[in-house]
């Protein structure tokens, strides 16, 4: 896990579901003049807020983007997942297309039709399907990394044992093993040992920790902002992080924040990024991305870490 080269990821969720084209274009623009590089997207995103009950639609527009801007394709990298997106429409979870080899190898194609291009920088399998053997869902993976297809492979929601042992079985097969976590992490937790309400989300963990420093792995996190709830009065944090330790850290939170001079999102993507995690930041508004990405310049210290540390 290499901690100096983390940076900022387009999260495009709800392009063209909840963030319409036009705004999308707009926030993809910035995010490209202000230095970004990463956009991460799924082939599910969003079926749950499309009428038509199916994902496809981010993808789409990131496409149509390429297509208008050429030349684009060459600064930016593409990161999309398979495993979710419903089969029928509506149907979701019962239709998820899985993780079987026909499957990875179907949604990847439609995923390359709707982007307008012939690979993904990543690709991710976006849960575990215990359905389907460990072993062939790698050798999947495996087989698109050796033609091209994905010139890296990561898991997104999946346990740390899960990850090494299908990184010990793509050695016996001799493919492209999977280097990197997608898992949700932010400066808040919920109590311990207490279900998430979010459908599919899985916590980052001191093992995923361990396991992507002792391996090299990169680490993304998601919800990295909690949906604007550091910032938005209207978005309370779920009840499940109602705990003191939620209270203590958005006290040294703003502390920290008028220290350094930085807005409280950015003070929380700095602590991410001073770990070597990469977090993803869903935007809808331009002046969010450049928000975002000024927080690269946010320089905190190891004192503060171990302030947010013993706060929590």
């Amino acid at each position: 896990m290499n901690t100096t080269t983390a940076q900022i990821v387009l999260g495009t969720m709800d392009f063209g579901t909840r963030v319409g084209a036009d705004r999308a274009f707009a926030v993809l623009d910035a995010f490209v003049a202000g230095g970004g590089v990463w956009l991460d997207t799924a082939n599910c995103y969003s079926f749950w807020a499309d009428p038509r009950g199916v994902g496809g639609a981010s993808e789409r527009v990131i496409g149509d983007w390429l297509r208008a801007r050429p030349g684009r394709r060459d600064t930016v990298r593409i990161a999309t997942k398979v495993r979710q997106n419903p089969l029928v429409p509506h149907a979701w979870p019962r239709s998820a297309e899985g993780l079987s080899a026909r499957a990875v190898h179907a949604g990847v194609e439609q995923s390359l039709r709707r982007l307008g291009t012939d690979h993904v920088d990543l690709l991710w399998a976006h849960a575990e399907d215990r359905t389907v053997p460990l072993a062939e869902t790698v050798g999947a993976f495996g087989d698109l990394v050796a033609r091209g297809i994905a010139l890296r492979v990561g898991a997104a929601n999946h346990p740390a044992w899960r990850v090494e042992r299908a990184r010990a079985l793509a050695r016996e097969q001799g493919v492209e093993p999977w280097t990197a976590l997608q898992l949700r992490h932010s400066l808040v937790q919920p109590r311990p040992l207490t279900p998430l309400a979010e459908a599919g989300h899985r916590l980052l963990t001191a093992e995923d920790l361990d396991l992507a420093r002792s391996e090299g792995l990169a680490v993304w996190s998601y919800s990295s902002l909690m949906w604007g709830s550091y910032v938005r009065p209207d978005k309370p944090l779920p009840p499940t992080y109602d705990h003191p330790g939620t209270t203590r850290v958005l006290a040294a939170l703003d502390e920290i924040a008028a220290e350094v001079s930085a807005t409280r999102n950015q003070v929380v993507l700095a602590w991410l990024m001073r770990q070597g995690i990469d977090p993803i930041v869903g935007a809808g508004r331009v002046e969010q991305i450049e928000e975002a990405l000024a927080a690269r310049h946010v320089r905190l210290t190891d004192a503060h870490l171990a302030r947010f540390a013993e706060a929590r």
